[in-house]
């Protein structure tokens, strides 16, 4: 089985001799190779993996190729990145990898790591080789619990050609999405911070450079009593999943508070474009799922203030108050023209209410509003409002009415000849 420290360090040492050679049988995404020879092959959405075990030895040995991702910035950090995500979370290696030195081949910088972990109660060896270049991040992983497949992986590793990715426009600003027409005069808005938000089908698309957000209107199924990771699933797979394809390192967060925010998150590919994106999918309170589409994670923590791969259960929520403001701008001017129909606003609380010293129940205390506006011809309107509250068997009731002309002072204000007994 597998012997200490001179083991790893010699198939380090393999690994990073120069081994972008020749033409190769097989591609998967940028990386071109060889397979071994009888081998079992398992496809999936992000992975090709090749798997041999020896029946009489117990040894074994797993090579996988890792669908190419957008780089963090640079070598160190896409190691750093992918031996996290692929070595130290799925087979709890423990400690720091041991590294050789980073090696250069056409145009790709090549960093390998091993180290070791633990499955089925014997010791096995993670091996780790990461590609970085032309804003692209590729990765090689190959776990054994025996020297015998040392040759094996060399082979493969040497094998290995990278090509180069189309030209990548994922740094290049967010085009504006034509807006649609909703009836209403204004469907865009250009705030003073350089956001600017425009009217869609199914959401409020904010754009500002590289960043995307889609403020998601109301849908069936996506909010409903729930502990976090099952409430955020649904809703992700409702309002993200259709337009998204090869999903990874995907993970749900929450921090245990009064007013509880939900988040998801993970690396996709957008299947409109075939670029690949950081998704970060939001909701707290009132504001409903907020989803943020990014070139990486890093353009996230750069423009938000935090990595949600941090967040705890008992993270300050304060992190979350940025992506909590860009609800705020599902703001639209408006017009004279706009104001037609019957507009309306509804609230509804209700309290139940226990003993503190028996536990017995001491009733339901319900407040509910309703106020509706009827708009009509030569700027006329009708405006109600009914409001009910107090303890179930003893609740008080109370309507007003006003009518009058209304005026639209500016692209942002309203104003009212006859609200409650006064101009408003």
């Amino acid at each position: 089985m597998i012997s200490k420290k001179k083991m790893l360090c010699k198939v380090l040492l393999l690994v990073l001799l120069p081994s972008i050679i020749f033409a190769q049988s097989e591609t998967y995404d940028l990386v071109a190779y060889t397979p071994p020879a009888g081998w079992k092959k398992e496809s999936k959405e992000t992975t090709i993996s090749y798997s041999q075990t020896n029946q009489q030895t117990g040894s074994w040995c797993l090579i996988t190729i890792v669908k190419s991702t957008a780089s963090k910035g640079n070598i160190d950090a896409d190691f750093s990145s992918e031996w996290n995500e692929l070595i130290v979370k799925p087979y709890q290696a423990s400690g720091s990898p041991e590294t050789n030195e980073v090696t250069e081949a056409d145009g790709w910088k090549i960093k390998a790591g091993g180290g070791k972990f633990t499955f089925n109660k014997a010791d096995a060896m993670a091996l780790l080789t990461t590609f970085s270049g032309y804003s692209r991040c590729a990765s090689i992983i190959s776990l054994t619990n025996s020297q015998e497949y040392l040759q094996s992986i060399q082979d493969f590793l040497s094998s290995v050609d990278l090509k180069k990715p189309a030209a990548n426009t994922s740094t290049q600003p967010n085009e504006k999405t034509k807006p649609v027409s909703d009836g209403f005069a204004f469907n865009i808005t250009n705030f003073d911070d350089g956001w600017t938000s425009t009217v869609q089908s199914d959401w409020v698309e904010v754009i500002k450079g590289n960043v995307k957000v889609l403020l998601h209107y109301p849908k069936e199924g996506t909010v409903f009593p729930a502990d976090p990771e099952p409430l955020t699933n649904a809703a992700w797979n409702i309002l993200v999943a259709p337009r998204y394809s090869h999903l990874q390192n995907y993970k749900t967060a929450s921090i245990t508070t009064y007013n509880r925010p939900y988040l998801g998150f993970g690396n996709a590919t957008e299947n409109a474009s075939g670029k690949e994106v950081f998704i970060v999918f939001f909701r707290q309170g009132d504001s409903g799922w907020i989803e943020f589409v990014m070139p990486d994670k890093s353009t996230f923590v750069q423009t938000f203030g935090f990595d949600p791969y941090d967040i705890r259960w008992d993270s300050n929520t304060d992190l979350l108050n940025s992506l909590l403001r860009m609800s705020n701008y599902n703001k639209f001017a408006i017009a004279t023209s706009d104001f037609n129909g019957t507009w309306t606003s509804d609230f509804s609380g209700v309290q139940q209410l226990y003993s503190a010293y028996t536990g017995q129940y001491a009733g339901m205390n319900i407040n509910q509003s309703n106020e509706t506006f009827q708009f009509g011809t030569g700027n006329t309107y009708n405006w109600k409002l009914l409001v009910v509250n107090g303890m179930v068997g003893n609740m008080k009731y109370a309507e007003v009415k006003s009518a009058g002309k209304f005026t639209v002072l500016n692209n942002w204000q309203i104003g009212f000849s006859k609200i409650e007994n006064k101009a408003k």
